[in-house]
């Protein structure tokens, strides 16, 4: 199987979240694609789909008395408005593959599912390989939540998101936070009725930028660095010469392992009650509306040493790294199954008007993956 020609194949499907696009025709093209492929390789296929339209890929193969392991990816992408090339072109030059999907993530599901077919005509396999090639992680993350869900396990699971060759055991989390302020709307002339909610709302975001310039900067994780905050969205007002009843601010707070959403909504919490004791008449309140945990497994879990013996092996030492992104793998840690990230591309290169990953990156972890599958599966 060819991990590069793999790509060009799935980065030619359009398969964007219909969550993020309206018009976007979600997994289905590309499950039953890359289900045609390794069948024709001898895996044992299946095809879940909990919520109708939205498929997600179990492939199987390999068994006996090793460890198993589960490799993962995602199929969906993102929008694609804003590109400056072919979204789906999966053109070849100057040694990268370019189109949506390209780095996020379809250059990984290649390299895995080439990996775990190179494995096992090579013999090497001592215990299964579970591919998971999953809907919707740009979104809700319904094909992992489903996989887990169903009960399908591995000793240990490695999702092939863009780490540009590092092998990722942490990432961060992130916690959704609303803050309504309230005004009171009046005719822009009667500054003695009118309360202005934006001009609070000001005040609130100096709050914050203290917040993550003070006590966010000793929250700490040895591979991620600080705990983070911004200002996501801001929006208010009813007319120029209205004062306006309500500003809503909208502030994702990136959290490292050791948080939880709620500690994280409480200093947010503080931050607003402190302006509230100093502005007159100033009421606000601060909502948590999504949050999603932060991955971490230890740098000397056997893991993360075999597949860094194994990209040493064939001829790539990886560093070992945090990434600042989300990813499945904190649902798989949490569910009890080791896991990190391994995989090509750089996730700089997602989501943008350009994209594209460096065809050696996909060979490299397609050979790194395909050594490491014999390591640790081996009894």
């Amino acid at each position: 199987m060819d991990p590069i020609a793999l790509t060009a194949e799935l980065v030619r499907i359009d398969s964007r979240n219909p969550s993020l696009a309206s018009d976007g025709p979600g997994e289905r093209a590309c499950a039953l694609a890359l289900r045609a492929r390794l069948d024709a390789e001898g895996f044992r296929t299946e095809i879940l789909e909990g919520t109708p339209g939205r498929p997600s890929l179990v492939a199987r193969i390999g068994g006996g008395a090793g460890r198993s392991l589960m490799l993962n990816g995602h199929l969906d992408t993102v929008q694609t408005e804003g590109m400056t090339h072919a979204p789906f072109g999966a053109e070849l030059r100057e040694g990268k593959l370019w189109g949506r999907g390209a780095t996020d993530m379809k250059g990984g599901v290649a390299a895995m599912c080439a990996a775990a077919a190179r494995a096992h005509a090579q013999g090497a396999l001592h215990g299964e390989v579970i591919i998971t090639a999953v809907a919707d992680e740009e979104w809700g993350s319904i094909g992992s939540r489903e996989v887990i869900a169903r009960g399908i396990r591995a000793d240990a699971v490695v999702v092939t998101e863009p780490t540009t060759l590092a092998v990722a055991p942490a990432h961060k989390g992130f916690a959704w936070c609303t803050i309504t302020v309230h005004g009171r709307a009046a005719h822009g002339s009667a500054h003695a009725i009118g309360i202005d909610a934006i001009r609070h709302a000001g005040h609130v975001l100096v709050a914050l930028d203290a917040l993550d310039a003070g006590l966010l900067t000793t929250i700490t994780h040895p591979l991620l660095g600080r705990a983070s905050l911004h200002a996501s969205f801001i929006e208010g007002g009813l007319g120029m010469s209205t004062y306006p009843d309500r500003c809503v601010i909208r502030v994702e707070r990136r959290t490292v392992p050791g948080e939880s959403p709620e500690q994280a909504l409480a200093q947010i919490q503080l931050a607003v009650d402190a302006v509230a004791a100093r502005v007159p008449n100033f009421r606000a309140e601060v909502t948590l509306e999504n949050s999603r945990p932060p991955s971490d497994l230890a740098v000397d879990h056997p893991l993360v040493t075999t597949l860094v013996a194994a990209t040493t092996a064939t001829g790539t030492p990886a560093r070992v790294d945090g990434v600042s992104y989300w990813s499945d793998a904190a649902l798989f840690n949490a569910a009890g199954m080791p896991t990190l990230c391994y995989g090509p591309g750089d996730i700089a290169l997602a989501h943008g008007a350009v994209e594209w990953i460096p065809t050696a990156e996909i060979t490299r972890v397609t050979d790194a993956l395909t050594h490491f599958l014999g390591a640790w599966t081996r009894p």
